[in-house]
């Protein structure tokens, strides 16, 4: 009898490949496992083992596993299960979300090893340059990787040459498959068994006398043997006896001490769970009683609660009650930024049950927190973070928080797997008999609807901590300023008057401008010219600190001009303006207090975040400028002021969401004011101040919001009232991607009529030498979305089967918003 195995390979292949396995492989693996398997010519992979049968493949010939890479599974049946929808509902293949699921790490990748072939004298004179240039240098090294060659070289295409080398049968090549996950090792070091008797232990230090050195090592060895009874490491045994590493290793060659090492996890918590969660107010305590009903009757629950209303501590009895019951928490945060607070509050209470997941961390570190999840050791019980921590193997999920549930950062955009984390959480929260909790001040429209459908249990907390009151909202109105000539720079003297009161007593400002660099736009004076990127259709922003023009699409970079490339006058202005500016602004303005910006350039590193929050939360920082960054759930005690400089650039964006997207931005950022006994206050800068959002936002009408927008999209047939599934197709020729556009576009109306929307340029057709086309797709409630998507995949394979259009990129986006 035949046994096989079908497993998933992370890349994007419709059917999943089946391999053969040997009897005694079929009993010892187990699915969830890794193996890594031989695909197309000579690719080695690593897959997940997703079925064990006895079905031989009837298309090709089932090729034999390379190796099995585990011994229990690394991924189980929940996860599996989450996958297959994820696949399904976003329209993407079980290897894409693979890819995004597991940590690099666990990916072994095959790498090309090239050697030179020994067996074969090979002529020198024959060569070319650059093949003796690759041939020389394995003349020194055993082995070369093919990124070696390429630095060798200096060009991006080596494979020609390394063509040539083997016609020439100059060299050789394998397949190396290696291990990214390297456990980290702890150098311990402790006295040799030998000298264990007193005598022995005499002799050594009389001997050591000529070597003070050495034997002052090893008194403070035995001092800190007798500190504490654990093991020592050689760092401290350096640090502490002050000699060099060299000296301690002449110790161990000597073999007077034996060193050992200890696998350690990268991330520890050093601190004990030291405070008891705060008790709760009359609003949190009825909040967390109507959630716990709302929980009998509803699986999913919306917290609508406003800024500073104290929602993490309801979260946090939520915890307490899961955690007593045996089961696993994943609280899923919007922004790194956010983790940093929270890690914190949530560690003073949890102590160490608490782990973190997210990109900012090492693969190693990842990898750590995966197997204590899967273990589900003491130390995850809750697990803090980003959207990717939905996929971590959770045994027994019993609650799933999705704090700030309105964020747009919970939408992953590129590349596929396309899902939302607020939804997938849902399903994920379904598959385990999980509760789930929406929180946000200012909910999605989408969550609000479900509320009021009653899909959702809905629970509001209408006062602030304390009975803090709302923040006060001014809206500046810049024409009449500018006008009146009342404005410096980007400040009106209503926002300087504000500022110079709240720092003169001793409070801090945040001033809150949604573009990073110093300006957008350089123009000419002359001829009016912008200098544009020559990859995409923007123009290039000025990068003041660096001097030069960046583009913020696909990173080009070049220095910043001293004249027109048009015209070549020198007389060149900036139009618009970033964080950066403002920073500048405000240095001038008040000379005498600390800035700091908190935008994508000065928070690139792992702690980046950590460094300016600490900084403003220790009033290191008197004025905060920052991008959107700023507006998630941060709790700053001594913020009196909250500007935003300018409303208007949020409100004109070519997006169905634009205006409720402002409204929560515009909200969330004032909820950072005045979170103490004295009262906020908030002014918006704008040259429109009748906007309806605008007068919205200065009411906190959240409701009227609401109905407003809920109108429009029933009016335009838009998400919630339908859903939506957008097509984008890419391609470096302009005619290319038209002519694909307008077939795709013209086959999805004969199926779906009016519903298509498209083809039509985005706001910014070009990006990265590729020209964009969009296609919408509008799904009625009534209709089916299974039959939907099944009608798009059978005109998406007519599509690829079209000789010219290969070429052309396919983007399918469910949700894309």
């Amino acid at each position: 009898m035949q046994y096989f195995v079908d497993v998933i390979i992370p890349i994007p292949l419709q059917k999943l490949f089946t391999y053969s396995i040997t009897k005694s492989e079929a009993d010892f693996l187990k699915i969830g496992m890794r193996v890594s398997v031989p695909f197309g010519k000579s690719k080695i992979y690593t897959g997940i083992v997703y079925n064990i049968h006895n079905e031989a493949p009837t298309v090709y010939e089932a090729k034999e596993i390379h190796q099995i890479l585990d011994d229990s599974p690394i991924v189980n049946q929940k996860q599996l299960q989450l996958w297959h929808w994820i696949a399904d509902y976003y329209m993407c293949t079980l290897g894409d979300v693979m890819r995004a699921a597991l940590p690099s790490a666990f990916i072994l990748e095959s790498e090309t090893i090239i050697s030179k072939n020994n067996i074969k004298e090979i002529n020198e004179s024959t060569l070319k340059d650059d093949e003796f240039l690759v041939y020389e240098a394995l003349q020194h090294q055993s082995s070369l990787k093919i990124h070696d060659i390429v630095n060798i070289l200096d060009k991006k295409n080596v494979l020609p040459v390394i063509n040539r080398l083997l016609e020439k049968n100059a060299i050789q090549l394998d397949e190396e498959v290696y291990e990214k996950y390297i456990p980290k090792l702890v150098r311990y070091v402790k006295l040799h068994n030998n000298f264990s008797s007193e005598a022995a232990l005499h002799k050594l230090l009389d001997d050591l006398n000529r070597a003070p050195k050495q034997r002052q090592v090893i008194m403070t060895l035995f001092s800190i043997s007798a500190k504490t009874k654990k093991p020592v490491k050689v760092s401290d045994l350096t640090t502490e006896s002050d000699a060099s590493p060299a000296i301690v290793k002449s110790l161990i060659d000597k073999g007077i001490l034996e060193e050992y090492h200890i696998q350690m996890d990268r991330i520890q918590y050093s601190g004990e769970a030291n405070e008891d969660s705060k008790d709760l107010n009359d609003y949190q305590a009825i909040a967390l009683k109507e959630i716990k009903e709302s929980f009998a009757t509803h699986n999913i629950t919306l917290l609508h609660g406003v800024t500073s209303s104290g929602k993490t501590e309801v979260y946090v009895k939520l915890i307490e009650d899961a955690l007593q019951k045996g089961k696993q928490v994943l609280y899923l945060l919007p922004e790194i930024a956010l983790t940093t607070q929270l890690i914190t509050r949530l560690q003073n209470y949890f102590g160490e049950q608490v782990s973190v997941f997210h990109s900012r961390y090492s693969t190693h570190e990842r990898v750590e927190v995966w197997n204590n999840v899967l273990k589900n050791a003491a130390k995850a019980q809750i697990v803090l973070g980003a959207r990717s921590s939905m996929f971590l193997p959770f045994n027994d999920l019993g609650l799933i928080i999705v704090d700030e549930e309105h964020e747009q950062s919970f939408k992953q955009f590129d590349p596929a797997p396309r899902y939302h984390a607020r939804d997938t959480a849902v399903v994920l929260a379904n598959i385990h008999r999980a509760k789930t909790l929406l929180g946000s001040a200012t909910p999605s429209l989408e969550s609000y609807y479900n509320a009021q459908q009653n899909k959702y249990g809905l629970v509001e907390i209408s006062q602030r901590y304390n009975n803090v009151l709302m923040p006060d909202i001014e809206l500046v109105d810049i024409k009449d300023k500018h006008k009146r000539k009342l404005m410096k720079g980007h400040f009106s003297d209503r926002l300087i008057e504000e500022m110079a009161d709240a720092l003169k007593n001793g409070q801090q400002v945040i001033l809150f401008q949604n573009r990073r660099g110093f300006s957008p736009i350089v123009e000419c004076n002359t001829c009016g010219h912008a200098p544009q990127c020559p990859n995409c259709d923007v123009s290039l922003t000025y990068h003041q600190y660096r001097d030069q023009l960046r583009c913020h699409y696909c990173g080009y970079v070049m220095a910043m001009l001293k004249s027109c490339m048009a015209c070549g006058s020198s007389e060149l202005d900036s139009k618009g303006f970033g964080t950066e500016q403002i920073e500048e602004e405000v240095k001038a303005l008040f000379p005498d207090y600390k800035v700091a910006r908190m935008d994508l350039d000065t928070t690139r590193g792992k702690y980046g975040y950590e460094k300016i929050i600490t900084a403003f939360e220790q009033l290191e920082v008197d004025i905060l400028v920052g991008t959107q960054m700023l507006t998630k759930g941060l709790d700053f005690r001594n913020v009196k002021l909250v500007a935003v400089m300018n409303a208007d650039n949020l409100l004109n964006f070519p997006d169905f969401r634009a205006h409720e997207r402002s409204f929560q931005l515009m909200l969330q950022v004032s909820g950072r004011a005045g979170r103490t006994d004295v009262r906020g206050k908030v002014l918006i800068q704008t040259y429109n101040p009748y906007h309806a959002i605008l007068q919205q936002v200065s009411n906190t009408d959240y409701i009227g919001m609401f109905n407003e927008q809920m109108n429009e999209r029933y009016n335009f047939k838009y998400p919630p009232v339908y859903k939506q599934i957008k097509i984008t197709l890419k391609h470096k020729d302009y005619t290319k991607v038209d002519t694909a556009a307008i077939w795709l576009a013209k086959s999805l109306r004969q199926v779906f009529e009016e519903h298509v929307l498209g083809p039509e340029s985005p706001p910014i057709s070009r990006i990265r030498n590729q020209f964009y086309k969009n296609i919408l797709v509008k799904i009625p409630k009534k209709q089916s979305l299974l039959k939907t998507k099944e009608a798009i995949i059978k005109i998406n394979n007519s599509f690829l089967s079209i000789k010219d259009f290969r070429s052309v990129k396919l983007i399918i986006n469910v949700d894309n918003f």
